[in-house]
């Protein structure tokens, strides 16, 4: 079975907006409802869990029942930190699903994440035991010695830039969280799964990902979003003109 598992526990506090980013409508539909379609729509997706905002779970399930999330089968609340939230995620998981099954982690606010894309991060964790989706960095890159400038630099053909999602085996991810309690570094790993992983000694493997599947994280995110959802409505409009 493959699981997603979207996590929604974040305030947006980086975008200055007074409720989590999530939940903004672009469009009169939530940001989360855009990403919840994307796994919805993806065949090879089995089953959702969503880790939400503890005060924020009743507008999850109002969005889940409004935009026809019918896979949705877990909800649980988040925690403080992205570990947290995905520990408690994971965790709430226990004596449900199966060692062998893949999760696929996803941000809630990462809503231009294409099937093909979704579909080539199982492809992989089923090899190997994870998947991050990642991407070439096409600028130029550096070191900072500070905020104002820099004398060190990195070719940027020895990088890759992590995106969305990370998948996993779910017994090895399991086992991960529960390692990193054991040894109690949690809480010093920020700012994600696959800091985790590295921290542990772990080999991470990449799956495809595309220049448009970002995720929201400041304010011009969002007007981004936006235009790219209007550039798609005009090249659909288009189409169906020349196809009549």
């Amino acid at each position: 079975m493959n699981i997603a598992v979207i996590l929604a526990g974040g305030t947006g506090s980086r975008i200055g907006i007074d409720i989590p980013k999530q939940f903004i409508n672009i469009q009169d539909k939530p940001i989360l409802a855009y990403t919840l379609d994307n796994f919805q729509n993806d065949p090879q997706i089995d089953a959702i869990e969503i880790v939400s905002h503890k005060d924020w779970m009743n507008e999850v399930q109002r969005i889940c029942a409004r935009y026809r999330i019918t896979k949705l089968k877990w909800l649980t609340h988040g925690g403080a930190t992205f570990q947290e939230s995905v520990r408690n995620g994971i965790f709430y998981l226990k004596g449900k699903i199966l060692p062998e099954d893949i999760i696929v982690l996803s941000f809630g606010v990462s809503p231009l994440t294409t099937p093909d894309i979704i579909d080539d991060s199982i492809r992989v964790a089923k090899k190997h035991g994870n998947a991050i989706s990642a991407e070439d960095f096409p600028l130029c890159t550096c070191i900072k010695d500070d905020e104002y400038g820099t004398t060190q630099n990195i070719l940027r053909e020895t990088i890759k830039g992590f995106s969305n999602p990370w998948s996993f085996k779910y017994g090895e991810l399991m086992e991960a969280y529960m390692e990193a309690q054991r040894r109690g570094i949690l809480d010093t790993i920020e700012p994600h799964t696959t800091s985790l992983y590295l921290a542990l000694g772990k080999r991470l493997w990449f799956s495809k990902s595309s220049g448009y599947n970002f995720k929201i994280t400041l304010k011009e995110d969002l007007d981004k979003f936006e235009g790219l959802l209007l550039l798609k409505k005009k090249w659909e409009s288009e189409k169906s003109r020349m196809d009549r």
